[in-house]
């Protein structure tokens, strides 16, 4: 059912788990982000850290806050994101995508991708969360399409968010130094990628690996790319593509955040 007003779709970079406690460039653009778009319904995840052989998304009331990493300070594994679940969008979602045969799941909950950008986004964790996970056995235009017969979410008052990083090499990235320059391949990469949405040409960023060895130095594994497809084929003709966060972490991790609509 239409709530007489269109959501925005986006794709966020989330980078290091540490954004969750941190206050910088990115993290203030997220909690302006939050300022800003129309107050949604509930918020469906694309997250980069559920990416299994399967297509579920979460039905429980209540997710837990997972901390899915290693190695980091002790009071990031201390927070928690309280948001609700949402039993009914699981099932609106479902729905929509009954072709592809989704499974409701009761043991995941909300990853470091989702509850480290929505705890800036919407810090009173007060918007109910669903997640979705990346079937790892799809090829990128299975996931492109899901995000197409996911459309109505946004007029139905769903923020649809995928949270990864379209450069995410952990290899090359220089842990703990934000600032030093980015790799010529991660540069190349994002700005092919950012020009393809800018003009709308949707079949490159699909086939991302014609790229060549840019994209395979940029996207070693395609979990942290592909959420980007499931908000690109949100886009509708009028829908303004822009930018509210920008740069790369370390070297080979983009932040860039797209924003469609």
């Amino acid at each position: 059912m239409s709530t007489g007003r269109v959501m925005p779709a986006v794709f966020f970079g989330h980078g290091n788990p540490m954004n969750a406690l941190e206050h910088n460039a990115w993290t203030d653009a997220w909690t302006a982000m939050g300022e800003a778009i129309p107050w949604p319904k509930a918020v469906l995840s694309v997250s980069a850290h559920w990416y299994i052989p399967a297509t579920l998304v979460t039905a429980m009331g209540r997710p837990r806050t997972i901390h899915d990493f290693g190695g980091f300070p002790e009071e990031l594994y201390d927070v928690s994101y309280p948001a609700p679940g949402s039993p009914e969008l699981a099932g609106r979602v479902q729905e929509l995508l009954a072709s592809v045969g989704v499974k409701s799941d009761d043991r995941w909950g909300l990853d470091h991708g989702t509850w480290s950008v929505l705890c800036h986004l919407f810090p009173r964790a007060d918007v109910p969360v669903v997640q979705l996970s990346i079937d790892g056995t799809k090829a990128p235009s299975f996931h492109y399409e899901i995000g197409r017969m996911l459309a109505p979410l946004r007029d139905e008052g769903v923020l649809v968010m995928g949270s990864g990083n379209i450069v995410h090499n952990l290899q090359a990235y220089a842990w703990g130094q934000h600032d030093v320059a980015a790799f010529d391949w991660a540069t190349r990469f994002e700005e092919r990628v950012r020009g393809c949405l800018i003009k709308g040409t949707d079949g490159p960023l699909i086939d991302y690996r014609s790229f060549g060895r840019d994209a395979t130095l940029s996207v070693p594994t395609p979990d942290h790319y592909l959420p980007l497809l499931y908000v690109l084929a949100l886009k509708r003709g009028t829908d303004d593509v822009t930018f509210p966060v920008a740069g790369l972490d370390g070297g080979s991790v983009s932040m860039l955040t797209v924003q469609i609509g």
